[in-house]
């Protein structure tokens, strides 16, 4: 949901004591999230297969490749590469300065107001079979704006989708396309590389648990989310974020709790 699972995890795990910028909590926020992609992956595994099986046919006949279904898998893939770089050249701001309950307040705020914009300019002419390759990188290019605690990946890429007059629903879809590539490679490089480090602080029990109950969530909340956009502006989802913010400066301003 275009609520920011990053921000609601960095609030939580302060919440709950946890240091939000050790590098242990940290992989295991990356972690956790890839059983949200594997409910994207569950859910939508008719449409990823007919999309894969495009792309291979793709390779060896010029006829397959003026299928939409063979353009728009390309377009997946390219619109994922620029998340991929600035992940990586960015790593350590991601885990360290940006891991600040007030860059989550401000990004609830200032993101809202970009949603907000987006309705109120998007003229939701297209589909999902009229995406291009422009689509794909302008979305791709906001999906690494949600690497910002707050902001939220689903309200960066759908806001995209709807700035280039896609309609809610198709702007929807390939959000969730695109964060497949996105968020596997990102928990499985934590996976990978934060072994130790998760070993020393949340625990793999915790970690694999999290998953878990990360994985049925999302699955419930993936199809609740697209019955919502398709009749709904994401504007309804404002308030929340705004509220959100506002609780968590006060929280924050009364010493309840800190940024880091």
């Amino acid at each position: 949901m275009p609520v920011s699972s990053t921000g609601h995890l960095t609030i939580v795990e302060k919440l709950l004591g946890l240091t939000v910028d050790d590098q242990g909590v940290t992989a295991f926020t990356a972690i956790i999230q890839v059983g949200a992609i594997l409910a994207v992956i569950i859910y939508f595994r008719s449409d990823i297969a007919r999309l894969f099986l495009a792309w291979i046919r793709g390779f060896g006949s010029r006829r397959a490749r003026d299928d939409p279904d063979y353009r728009l898998a390309w377009y997946v893939i390219v619109g994922s590469i620029p998340i991929g770089i600035v992940g990586f050249l960015a790593k350590d701001l991601i885990s360290g300065g940006l891991r600040n309950l007030w860059v989550v307040v401000a990004a609830l705020v200032l993101w809202s107001i970009v949603m907000w914009a987006a309705e109120r300019v998007a003229t939701q002419k297209r589909d999902e079979r009229n995406v291009t390759i422009v689509d794909a990188i302008v979305i791709g290019l906001f999906q690494c704006i949600a690497l910002i605690p707050g902001v939220s990946r689903s309200g960066a890429t759908i806001s995209a989708g709807l700035f280039r007059g896609l309609n809610r629903v198709a702007a929807t879809r390939v959000s969730f396309f695109l964060s497949i590539p996105a968020l596997v490679a990102a928990g499985g490089y934590e996976g990978v590389t934060q072994t130790g480090a998760i070993s020393a602080s949340v625990g793999w029990l915790p970690t694999i648990l999290a998953t878990i109950v990360s994985l049925v969530v999302a699955y419930a909340a993936i199809a609740w989310l697209l019955r919502i956009v398709a009749h709904h502006p994401i504007t309804v989802f404002i308030w929340y974020r705004i509220g959100l913010a506002v609780l968590v400066a006060v929280l924050l301003l009364t010493g309840v709790i800190t940024a880091t």
